[in-house]
């Protein structure tokens, strides 16, 4: 796979970054990292050497989301100042292709040639409100379902949308991928739907456990689905059957999770201890805080599952974990608010798996 075209820069530039004319390819089995900053563009990084080989050029200002095809050809960036996502020829064959979203397209799942982007109708700036705020009489607005909108890559054309619930945010597929799950923060639920007809399956209340769910992830056997509860400090664990099985106190806020891929650990990015929590698997008891940064929500491990890439927004950086001694082992500083991260070859993440 060739790396992304670079932004025009200077001669004297690409000299200090130390990406000539020969950063603009590598070797098919080169490994990379793909991180959406989103107060700039999207940043290369090769996992081999953990060094960023420069910007990749989406077209476009404020990803969030992010997402790669399988086959690494394809990366997709949900812009959320554009209402749109970037759809970028990875060998530089083509520019990047444009899909008008909606408004807010925030969280971005590839599956296949096709891409899955949340977007939210009802969505204002500033903020989510405080735990326990009163609701403005307004508050009507956050009634509106949200979207998930699924276009077709190789078109690039919306072809269907899904309505889910009141904003919309995380998204997962069971393991056999008939099966996607969506977390709704407003409507404390997670909402389970039929992968090609779209239809609503279930709907589960998470209500009585706690509010604003965001994370969710399945195990790499398919029998178990965790979800964080960002207002309530908690993950929850379910069973194959949607059946919530246990509570487990995290640190405050928590959003990425995700499993090894071993499935043996649960790792939870919380946001305001400033940590990246790991879990055992079986018995759901704490193993170990990793000390972050500061607003760290997203995270992938490499494809050797060896080490983990943890985007930290509003420290700016991008903390390198080793994820065996679970200890920070180099931090890539002056970023632009990182959101998310996914690798090429796929690994497991909060926002993708193999």
């Amino acid at each position: 796979m060739k790396q992304l075209p670079l932004k025009r820069l200077s001669a004297a530039m690409l000299l200090a970054l130390g990406v000539m004319s020969s950063v603009s390819a590598f070797a098919n089995d080169k490994a990379v990292a793909y991180v959406s900053n989103q107060d700039g563009g999207v940043i290369v990084i090769d996992l081999k050497t953990m060094e960023v080989k420069g910007p990749a050029e989406i077209g476009a200002k404020g990803p969030r989301g992010i997402g790669v095809t399988a086959d690494g050809k394809w990366l997709v960036t949900a812009n959320k100042d554009d209402g749109n996502i970037s759809i970028v020829d990875t060998s530089a064959a083509t520019s990047p292709k444009f899909v008008s979203i909606g408004k807010n397209p925030e969280f971005v799942r590839v599956l296949g040639d096709r891409a899955y982007v949340t977007y939210e109708p009802s969505a204002k700036s500033g903020p989510p409100p405080k735990p326990g705020a009163a609701k403005a009489e307004d508050d009507d607005d956050n009634k509106i379902p949200g979207r998930i909108a699924i276009v077709d890559l190789k078109k690039a054309k919306v072809i269907s949308e899904i309505i889910g619930k009141p904003e919309t945010e995380g998204v997962e597929f069971s393991k056999n991928g008939k099966q996607m799950f969506v977390t709704n923060e407003s409507d404390n639920s997670i909402t389970v739907h039929d992968m090609k007809s779209g239809k609503l399956i279930k709907s589960i209340s998470v209500g009585k456990y706690g509010e604003r769910p965001r994370g969710i992830k399945v195990s790499p056997d398919g029998k178990m689905i965790v979800t964080t509860l960002e207002f309530s400090n908690k993950m929850l664990v379910l069973n194959d059957k949607f059946q919530v099985i246990k509570e487990v106190p995290t640190g405050k806020a928590p959003y990425g999770v995700s499993f090894d891929q071993s499935g043996k650990r649960i790792f939870v990015a919380a946001n305001k201890e400033k940590a990246l929590q790991v879990f055992d698997a079986k018995t759901f008891e704490k193993i170990k805080d990793i000390p972050t940064g500061d607003r760290c929500w997203h995270f992938s491990f490499t494809p050797d599952d060896q080490q983990i890439l943890l985007a930290c927004g509003k420290s700016s950086e991008i903390i390198v974990i080793d994820a065996n001694k679970l200890e920070v082992t180099k931090r890539i500083p002056d970023q632009e608010m990182p959101w998310g991260i996914v690798t090429y070859p796929k690994a497991m993440g909060s926002l993708d798996r193999p």
